[in-house]
């Protein structure tokens, strides 16, 4: 997924002076590409890219893994808007002609040694993108399809063993989560990084509009519009433009952006045909994903819910980084951006077991956590932990101004906002360590005498003085006066002794919800309560990794609350101390290293 605005000159700049000498596709080591088409029943055909390991035949069998998104059009995964930002300089290549497929996951098949260990490597075009035909349906029922058929062709090839994976990131990391909501038999492990878990939860705050509403469904439809490389030929499927003159649906491309750009109803058909939290309740099918805290554009947002609706095998990296892949190098530091070495040796060892049925001679832990606090990563057994208790504060009342104008943490936003804006509640100074982990919940009785004002939630970990970075947020637009519920954004947070715990309730964080409109009139919150998921047990584990490369930037970005907020402190309901963990749970823990 990506957040970045696309101005139409830029797009257009990139068309008329693609960079010299770019090139998308090449030869994979050590393994034969070749390319096929997939039919479905609708008439929809999709291109695929195989790669298999050197040297087999037709009928030699491997396991499949899958990535099926928008990204592998052989001109470039993100079409000339990627270009024109500068975003992928060496993915544009609109001259061709294609000498290999999509380079976006080489990375994988080149550092897991994916032909070396004999699996066949699969990319698949989403209807409407690269040289697929249809018209593109935003994680809808069409590209829902679009995965099952994809995954069912995979499992019935004469070169595949029935067993089939899926692999990918961001996007094609959320068409891994909708393989495993629908299940199909030859699915048999998912690996998805920074997926998205809600499609609209990616352009809203229940109503409050991200810059997400309006970029993305333009990115994507420039994306499906951009034709593969001019001096490829008709035998190769991705020489064509698709879904700019698609006929399954007239006016395909403004259609795509109306549906999503012009839709802010959480509780429409639309968007609860797109909800993976709802979707995924029950599936079995094994899912490894990894979810930065921090997250930039594919945010903590319903993690914790569709971990709770999951109830097949899981495993997870969780802390502090924006959106990148485990194994990516933060070129500023020169250090892993996550900060855990290991990323395509434990995602091999999760294919193996359950593509293979080979048994692992290291133990992983379920859920390896980097805590944004302490940098510190350990293990945990689930997530949110089985020991997260929720503990209740009232919070304070009060007015503010819906300006739409405030900002979560200084220095974050395009236009500096108003820090200390809105209704604050702050604790008295911690009589000892508590530990956060998992979603909180902040509830409201608020009036507004206009439908939509803005209102966004804010907890914060301040220092004595009352100055510290944020924690989490969550934003809603009030549509009438009332009750209303936010679950606030995923995170694992220390809160140390003598800090207070800040909890601010304002019209906007400008540097998230961008688009957010302003209605100048007054919001009351008449009553309200913060739920907090805090942990029972010390945790003295520790597995091996650095602190995220961009931890620290984090959290010197901070707000202070109100000097009267700080002196009108408030007794929150807190845990008891931290206690040793029990026996029991402290010999699993121990068990990795």
């Amino acid at each position: 997924m990506k957040k970045t605005f696309l101005a139409a000159a830029l797009v257009l700049a990139a068309v008329a002076a693609p960079p010299a000498g770019a090139q998308v596709t090449q030869a994979v080591p050590g393994g034969t590409w070749t390319q096929d088409t997939i039919t479905e029943s609708d008439g929809t055909q999709l291109h695929a890219d195989i790669v298999r390991p050197t040297g087999l035949g037709p009928n030699d069998k491997t396991p499949v893994i899958v990535s099926i998104g928008p990204y592998f059009n052989h001109s470039g995964q993100e079409g000339p808007a990627g270009a024109a930002l500068d975003q992928n300089p060496d993915e544009w290549d609109p001259a061709g002609p294609s000498a290999g497929p999509s380079s976006r996951f080489f990375d994988f098949i080149n550092g897991a040694h994916l032909m070396q260990r004999g699996y066949t490597f699969v990319m698949v075009d989403l209807r409407g993108f690269g040289g697929s035909t249809g018209c593109l349906d935003w994680g809808g029922p069409g590209e829902q399809a679009d995965v099952v058929a994809a995954i069912n062709w995979a499992a019935s090839r004469t070169w595949s063993t029935g067993s089939v994976g899926t692999y990918g990131k961001s996007y094609d990391g959320m068409t891994g989560l909708i393989a495993a909501a629908k299940h199909p038999d030859g699915l048999k492990a998912v690996v998805s990084g920074e997926p998205v878990y809600d499609d609209y939860r990616y352009l809203y705050g229940d109503g409050i509009r991200r810059e997400n509403s309006l970029a993305t469904p333009a990115l994507y439809d420039e994306i499906d519009a951009t034709p593969g490389p001019l001096g490829d030929t008709p035998d190769n499927p991705t020489y064509s433009v698709t879904g700019a003159n698609d006929t399954s649906r007239p006016g395909c491309l403004a259609a795509n952006f109306a549906d999503q750009a012009g839709n802010d109803d959480h509780n429409s058909d639309f968007w609860k045909a797109r909800n993976l939290i709802t979707a995924i309740t029950g599936s079995q099918v094994p899912v490894f994903i990894t979810q930065g805290f921090t997250e930039n554009n594919t945010a903590p947002d319903g993690v914790a819910e569709f971990l709770a609706n999951h109830t097949g095998p899981e495993r997870a990296w969780m802390g502090p980084w924006n959106h990148v892949r485990g194994n990516e190098i933060d070129k500023n530091a020169n250090k892993l951006a996550m900060g855990r070495a290991g990323w395509f040796d434990e995602v091999m060892r999760w294919y193996d077991k359950y593509l293979k049925g080979i048994e692992p001679t290291v133990v992983d832990p379920p859920f390896a956590i980097q805590s944004v606090t302490t940098g510190r990563w350990r293990p945990e057994l689930q997530w949110p932990p089985a020991d997260a208790t929720n503990f209740a504060t009232g919070l304070s009342t009060g007015t503010y101004t819906d300006t739409a104008a405030s900002e979560g943490a200084k220095g974050t936003a395009i236009v500096s906002g108003d820090l200390s804006k809105g209704v604050w509640t702050v604790s008295k100074k911690l009589p000892y360590d508590v530990h956060m982990a998992g979603t909180a919940t902040i509830t409201l009785d608020v009036s507004a005498a206009a439908p939509n004002a803005n209102l966004v939630a804010d907890i914060y970990d301040l220092n004595a003085s009352g100055t510290g970075p944020l924690v989490a947020r969550q934003g809603s637009l009030i549509r009438a006066s009332g009750p209303l519920t936010l679950h606030m954004m995923s995170a694992d947070w220390k809160f140390a002794k003598d800090h207070r715990i800040g909890v601010r309730v304002t019209d906007d964080n400008s540097e998230w919800w961008v688009l957010a409109a302003p209605t100048q009139q007054t919001v009351t919150i008449n009553s309200g309560s913060a739920s907090f998921p805090f942990l029972q047990y010390l945790r003295t584990q520790r597995i091996q990794g650095d602190p995220g490369t961009t931890r620290a930037k984090w959290l010197s970005q901070t707000a202070t609350a109100p000097a009267a907020a700080v002196t009108a402190e408030k007794d929150f309901n807190l845990p008891p101390a931290l206690a040793a963990e029990p026996a029991e749970m402290k010999a699993q823990l121990d068990t990795f290293k």
